[in-house]
This record gives structure tokens, sequence and C-alpha cells, in this order.
């Protein structure tokens, strides 16, 4: 494996010595990129003696392909890895920098990345590191936690980076993977390329009045990671998308809708063109009865309010009844008694699949991890929790193996 190293600035650098010499040991090539930080709290000539090649700092340097080093080093390398990972260069990633060599290189590459990030524990807590976090992993960026613990500052709590030991297993496994999903994917994209998939993502707002509604918890992003998948896997995809701020190809035909019945609509009049609907979307059972035009006032000695709720159409259940339904694939999304809710709700709706999930803890709503249980009538196949990507990659490989098309 070809591994490039990127050190930056932080007192964390010195560990990605040890990190270079594990990657040597295992037989891996390291070529070592380091910002002018880093190198204020460590010599290159350490790197180079540990990985055996020149330690590269100039985006312009003539000696490199006639000034274009950044492109040679983006192309050579099967895995990018920064470690330390500073609260600055995440920021620089999100917002697609190339400033110096190793920011460029990033933008050129191809290749998986992995972070390492290591700063102050309130740095890595703060919102802005938070949301860049959040968006790289959204990106497909690998995001290694940092560690709790002393920091050099003198402070305790999450910030530390990680030891080279536990970066160095993760990159194997990491790549790893890679190179499996690689397979996956030259396998799949013959049977998905040229199917249409339907699927609806995100939850659906109730209006009570002009500045409130009831809605579900929901992210879209497992609806979103299945049609980005899906669309790189040669498929034409539509996406039925509720409230969320979330991005998507250009090349996936986007409807963005509110309600329930919208959504409703939506899936009515696109249905009967489709091979597999998938209905990812987090659909509010209940909708007011009534909605009112003006802001619901609240009297000085009222203590409570009655809403009247009714039921808003089952979507999933419906598309499951037509004559010319195309294959359906539900979603259970679940707190307690995972397997026999979805199962029940399977034969219920007369589905022909249906995704389970357990929500809370760090898996379902609102995070960037997803354990789904596969389920027919014949089948059940519980899932390693994984980023919802690699989900939505073995959710339609999984489709495929059962060959409904």
């Amino acid at each position: 494996m070809k591994v490039l190293l990127g050190v930056t600035g932080g007192i964390a650098a010195y560990k990605s010595l040890e990190l270079v010499r594990l990657f040597v040991k295992a037989g891996h090539q390291v070529q070592v990129v380091m910002t002018a930080g880093a190198k204020e709290f460590i010599q290159p000539l350490s790197f180079q003696a540990l990985s055996g090649n020149p330690v590269r700092d100039q985006l312009f340097d003539e000696n490199q392909e006639a000034g274009m080093g950044h492109i040679e080093l983006a192309r050579w390398a099967d895995l990018v890895v920064i470690a330390p990972c500073s609260a600055e260069t995440v920021a620089k990633l999100r917002m697609g920098r190339a400033d110096d060599l190793l920011m460029t290189l990033c933008l050129a590459t191809d290749r998986p990345m992995m972070l390492a990030p290591a700063m102050n524990r309130l740095m890595w807590s703060n919102d802005a590191t938070q949301e860049n976090i959040a968006m790289l992993q959204q990106r497909g960026m690998e995001i290694i936690a940092p560690a709790e613990g002393e920091q050099a500052c003198g402070e305790v709590g999450a910030g530390r980076m990680p030891e080279p030991e536990a970066i160095f297993a993760q990159a194997e496994r990491y790549v790893a993977e890679q190179q499996k999903n690689a397979q996956a994917w030259a396998e799949l994209s013959p049977f998905w390329r040229g199917k249409h998939l339907l699927i609806t993502a995100g939850p659906t707002f109730e209006d009570l009045d002009p500045v409130r509604f009831i809605g579900n918890r929901s992210s879209g992003k497992m609806g979103f990671a299945i049609a980005e998948v899906a669309h790189k896997l040669g498929a034409q995809v539509t996406l039925i998308a509720g409230p969320v701020v979330l991005n998507s190809s250009p090349d996936i035909s986007r409807v963005n809708v509110r309600s329930a019945q919208q959504m409703f609509e939506a899936v009515q009049s696109r249905y009967a063109k489709q091979d597999v609907f998938i209905s990812a979307a987090a659909v509010a059972d209940f909708r007011p009865a009534k909605q009112s035009i003006q802001k619901i006032k609240k009297t000085t000695d009222q203590e409570e309010m009655t809403l009247q709720l009714v039921k808003n159409p089952d979507i999933v259940a419906w598309v499951a009844q037509q004559e010319n339904k195309p294959f359906v694939v539900g979603f259970a999304a679940e707190t307690e008694d995972v397997l026999s809710y979805a199962q029940s709700k399977l034969k219920r709706k007369q589905l022909d699949m249906i995704c389970a999930n357990q929500v809370g803890g760090n898996l379902g709503f609102e995070s960037e991890q997803n354990a789904l249980t596969l389920i027919t009538r014949d089948t059940v196949e519980a899932l390693t929790a994984s980023n919802k990507k690699q989900q939505a990659l073995e959710l339609l490989k999984f489709i495929a193996s059962l060959n409904p098309l």
C-alpha cells in the first residue's frame, strides 16, 4: 500500500514518526507532506530517515514534474492520512482551500482519506469544528475520533491525537474495506445500470399554523446515501425529499416536498415507471385536522391545549397494493423489539422487503452511522454498523442478490 501522510501543526506531530515506522515495518511505502506549522514542531529530516523518501512541503517544486508535484503525489497514493489534523486543516478541507501542497493534493486526489484530528478540547467541541467534521464525513472522509486525556495545554478532555497503533490498525482495515467495496461496485454496476429507482427521504412537516408544525426526527441522510450510491452504480434515480439541508447530485432527479400529502402525490405520479421503490422517509403518521391561517394564541390562564389529528396516507403500503407496483422496500425505525415490529410491518403492508434499524445512541436519526437489518419473508440479514453510504451499498447489494427485476 502507498500511504501519503500529511502532518500538520501541533505538538502531536511527534507521534507521526511512530506512525511512519509502523507503516514501513508492515511493508507499506510512505511519503510525508508537512505543512509550515508542522515544521515548527519537528524536523523533516526525521520523517525522511524513517520513510526513506524526501519530505515534501512546497507547492511549487521545480524538481517534481515541472512544478506539478501535487498531481504526481495525488495519483501516487492508495490512501491519504492526515495525522495530526489540526482544526485549521479541518476547516480548510471543508472549504476546499488550496493554499499549500497538502491542501492542494487533497483537492486533486480521488483516493480514500483518513483524518486523525488533534487539538484543544474546546476547539474540538466547538460548533464550527463539529459542523466541519460532519460535512467531511458526509463527503466520505474517514474520521478517527480524538482520544480523551491530558493535553499539552494542561487541560483534560477529548482532543488528543489517537495513538499511532490505533491509527495504523484502522488504516489497514479501512483500505481492506475500500478494496472490498471496489469489487462490490464492479459486480453491482451491471445489475443497477439503467434501472429506475424512486426513493423517499427525510421527515415530513405537518403545519399547525404559519409558525408551528409537528414532524418526525429525520436528517434524511440514509435516503440520500442510497440515492447517491444507486446513482453512482448507474441507476436512474428520482429522490423525493422532505425538508432537509442536504445536497444531492445534479444528475439525480430531486423533488422537494414538505408534508406527507405532498410526498404521497409525488410518489403517486411517479411510481409506475420505477423498478424499485425505497421508502426511507420518516413520514408523519398524523396531521392536524385543521390548519390555522393565523398563529394560534395562548391565553394567560391556559394550562393545556388539545389537538385533533387525522391519519396521513400510508405511502409505502399504497404502492405495495398497486397491480403495476415496483419492488417495494420499506423502513422501520424502532426503539424496542426492532425485529418483531419490522417483520409485522412487512407482512401487514405486503412489502417485498423491509430495512429495520434501532434508533438511539450513535445510530439512526441524525447520526452518520447506522446498522440495518434487511428482512424479506424468507431472509434476515443484520449488517455491521458502519457509515450510511456503506449501509446503502450493502442494501443495494442485498436487493441485487434477490434478483427481483
